[in-house]
């Protein structure tokens, strides 16, 4: 074990190999994080970490299909290689769907995208627990979506309002609830929420999940995942936020 990476403060970000999972790595490993890069293809999360490092972060990197129990376990297994403890879960990555009208909208569908976006942070929160659960101030941030908030949804003036599909929002809807019943359960961690947009200004992140066409930075997008994984142990736990503060529910 490298003692002197158990002695920081330690992230496993999921998805980590582009987009806000790369940003948030990136600028958690400037605080002098180590940083566990999660990433389902290797190669592109070899490329990634070796940017970061070149950065002078602190990285490993981490073969990591959240849809595979036996990913997650080999995941686990290289984590422990390097610490006895792991202060920080960012389950951040996530499938965007295909948009599909409910009118058409399959079960084969919906399954697809809640094996990534809701099976997948329980796949990975579970096998984490025990190393989270060692940590002195353990702290769990999920990344959702404004379009998972029922207020948002129901609101006109709102473009995810026009958006007519089943999978993307009732997944991250149904990775909120999961998110407070944790927060509930487990006190001694704190599982909190984030969503990279503003939801007041009906604004969201560019990322290769949008195309691209969101109005805020991969950074602006990112200060609600940062806020809640550097938190303090007298922090709050089972909060829903984006960057400017608390998202109705």
């Amino acid at each position: 074990m490298d003692i002197a990476s158990s002695e920081r403060t330690s992230v496993l970000v999921t998805g980590g190999n582009k987009g806000l999972g790369f940003e948030a790595a990136r600028r958690l490993g400037e605080h002098g994080w180590t940083i566990f890069l999660g990433s389902r293809d290797e190669g592109r999360g070899r490329v990634a970490a070796e940017k970061l490092t070149a950065g002078g972060a602190d990285v490993v990197m981490v073969p990591l299909d959240v849809t595979s129990d036996e990913s997650v376990a080999d995941a686990v297994r290289l984590v422990r290689e390097h610490t006895d403890r792991l202060d920080v879960l960012i389950n951040n990555a996530g499938a965007p769907g295909r948009v599909i009208a409910p009118a058409d909208a399959t079960v084969d569908e919906i399954h697809s995208v809640y094996d990534t976006n809701v099976y997948g942070p329980i796949r990975v929160t579970h096998a984490f627990l025990p190393l989270l659960q060692a940590a002195d101030h353990p702290r769990v941030v999920m990344v959702s979506s404004g379009g998972s908030s029922f207020a948002v949804v129901t609101d006109p003036e709102q473009p995810v309002s026009k958006m007519h599909e089943l999978a993307y929002s009732s997944s991250k809807a149904a990775l909120n609830m999961i998110t407070v019943r944790y927060a509930q359960a487990l006190p001694e961690i704190k599982f909190n929420i984030a969503t990279p947009g503003e939801v007041a200004n009906r604004k969201f992140a560019a990322t290769d999940m949008n195309h691209h066409t969101g109005e805020l930075t991969v950074t602006e997008g990112t200060d609600s995942i940062v806020k809640l994984a550097m938190i303090d142990a007298d922090g709050p736990t089972g909060t829903f936020i984006d960057r400017l503060g608390p998202v109705v529910w």
